[in-house]
């Protein structure tokens, strides 16, 4: 079986590279995924392996997209680090934009309970999910669910007060 694995790394790893590419538009992320497709081949011993390697590259494709989108919404929404006092890139409109969007995140920030302020503003600080369970008192295992809605509740909360704010432009 393991010739077979080996057959099939050297014969299909370009073609998953390639294909993990056009879905990813990342290079470096691509050959990660394609690592991550074969590792999990050799774990899973397919019985029609060219098959399930593409399908599994499919759905890691799938997810680096979707955590992708969500990691952009996540932290943009989560950049509280100030402008340079020097910005000659940027725009009065585009500092006023930027000003604005913080005192959003600010405000929705305070709409969470201490416990999903706490984690998402520690994971943000770039702690890890043992460093976190330590600091919060929560399992190791529950750092990561509660990650997740802490932040679908912060985007949900963003989300309505930013209608909320356009409604009342508009009116």
């Amino acid at each position: 079986m393991t010739d077979e694995l080996e057959r099939l790394y050297k014969t299909t790893y370009t073609a998953v590279v390639r294909f993990l590419y056009r879905k990813v538009w990342d290079a470096d992320r691509a050959e990660d995924l394609a690592q991550e497709v074969f590792i999990r081949a050799m774990a899973h011993r397919p019985e029609k392996p060219r098959a399930w390697v593409f399908a599994v590259a499919a759905n890691l494709a799938r997810d680096e997209a979707r955590a992708a989108v969500r990691r952009k919404k996540h932290l943009t929404l989560l950049t509280n680090d100030p402008l340079p006092m020097s910005t000659p890139d940027l725009s009065a409109d585009e500092v006023m934009e930027y000003d604005e969007r913080k005192a959003g995140v600010t405000e929705a920030l305070e709409t969470l309970s201490a416990r999903d302020r706490e984690v998402l503003l520690l994971w943000d600080a770039g702690m890890s999910y043992p460093e976190i369970a330590e600091q919060t008192g929560l399992a190791v295992g529950a750092i990561g669910t509660t990650l997740a809605r802490a932040r679908k509740r912060l985007l949900d909360a963003y989300d309505r007060m930013d209608a909320g704010k356009r409604r009342a432009a508009h009116s």
